[in-house]
């Protein structure tokens, strides 16, 4: 016998199915996940220019997010505008984030205030060894690090020493040398290390494209470019 009620249950489908696709059809293409929305429309145009817009950068230091403060205290530092260095020292004394600190220190360098290398230095023995290896290596010259090697422990000593190792000159040599007759062998070897390593980069310049040096501490290695 033929069920009489099919019509009417076809038709409810045929008329749910037209809505669902209106609605599919109709839905803006902003809603589409990240992963299959425009490229351009994702990036922030500005956010280059943000970046040298010193006003944005100072309002970014009291964001709640972290990175985004030390990014910004690193932007900071690169435009070095002295102008702003009370208020920089203001937010250092406030900030409780390690890492944003010592990025703030660094931009404090940078817009003069000369003893905040200290503290730059002085994280080398830290687990920010690695942040501040980095800012250290941005310095145009080595001169700056010379009278803080008395001023630090010996481990730090070893570290600034290496430090050297990489982006020391001819001025560097005289400085580095005594440590080479340290009583503590890791500053000595440190020491030699760096005397070596700026001695083969004078007479031998190495190109961008050199291997990593890498100098035997004990059973461990620290590589150098």
């Amino acid at each position: 016998m033929p069920n009489k009620s099919a019509p009417k249950q076809n038709a409810l489908l045929s008329c749910a199915f037209a809505v669902l696709l209106a609605f599919v059809s109709g839905v803006p293409a902003s809603a589409a996940p990240p992963s299959q929305q425009d490229p351009a429309s994702v990036q922030d145009p500005a956010n280059a220019e943000a970046r040298t817009d010193v006003n944005v950068l100072m309002r970014q230091l009291t964001d709640r997010d972290a990175l985004t403060r030390q990014r910004a205290a690193e932007d900071l530092a690169r435009l070095a505008t002295p102008a702003q260095r009370k208020l920089v020292e203001g937010y250092r004394l406030q900030e409780k984030n390690a890492r944003v600190r010592l990025a703030l220190d660094w931009a404090l360098y940078r817009m003069g205030k000369t003893t905040a290398l200290f503290a730059v230095v002085r994280d080398l023995d830290s687990n920010r060894r690695n942040q501040s290896e980095a800012y250290l290596a941005e310095l145009e010259t080595p001169e700056p690090l010379y009278g803080l090697l008395p001023q630090v422990n010996g481990n730090t000593q070893v570290l600034l020493l290496e430090a050297l190792a990489r982006n020391g000159n001819a001025d560097t040599l005289p400085i580095v040398e005594p440590y080479a007759s340290s009583a503590d062998p890791k500053i000595a070897d440190a020491a030699r290390f760096a005397t070596r390593e700026i001695t083969l980069r004078l007479n031998a310049p190495q190109s961008p494209d050199t291997k990593t040096r890498t100098r035997q501490v004990g059973k461990a290695t620290a590589p150098l470019p």
